[in-house]
């Protein structure tokens, strides 16, 4: 896991560099992104922040997730109820998905940039966002099959 204060600085920076209003609430959520261990989800987020800011709404959970999301300072992994958010390791990494429990679990690989511009070569296609979820059960989830 990436140093939480490193990624908050981080993606603040990024926020800031694109005018993005950082009202407290934000930049809270930010913090609570930078400090998550895991992969929450945007309702996990929000039930969370909203303790300390009952107004905040999910909309804003949403679009802050969506805009750190489009600055690659987060990644969306999709699950079939919600999304999930890793905010701890932004650069390209596979995840493993329980089928059963849904817990995410990192790969401790990292993606061949060698094999991607090949990929990017042969298919015509940009890459922008190289992403691997991996499906199957977690050790709990195996031991109890």
């Amino acid at each position: 896991m990436t140093d939480p204060e490193v990624r908050f600085n981080h993606m603040i920076a990024a926020l800031k560099e694109r005018n993005f209003r950082l009202t407290p609430q934000r930049i809270e959520l930010v913090r609570l992104i930078a400090v998550s261990e895991g992969h929450p989800s945007a309702s996990q987020l929000h039930k969370k922040i909203k303790h300390q800011f009952p107004t905040m709404s999910h909309a804003t959970v949403y679009k802050t997730l969506s805009l750190l999301k489009e600055m690659n300072q987060v990644l969306e992994i999709k699950l079939r109820d919600d999304s999930h958010y890793d905010g701890n390791r932004p650069e390209p990494h596979p995840h493993l998905i329980c089928i059963k429990c849904n817990n995410i679990m990192d790969g401790d690989v990292s993606l061949d940039t060698e094999s991607l511009r090949n990929l990017e070569e042969s298919s015509g296609y940009k890459i922008l966002r190289p992403q691997i979820s991996l499906y199957g059960l977690c050790p709990r989830c195996k031991e109890e099959n």
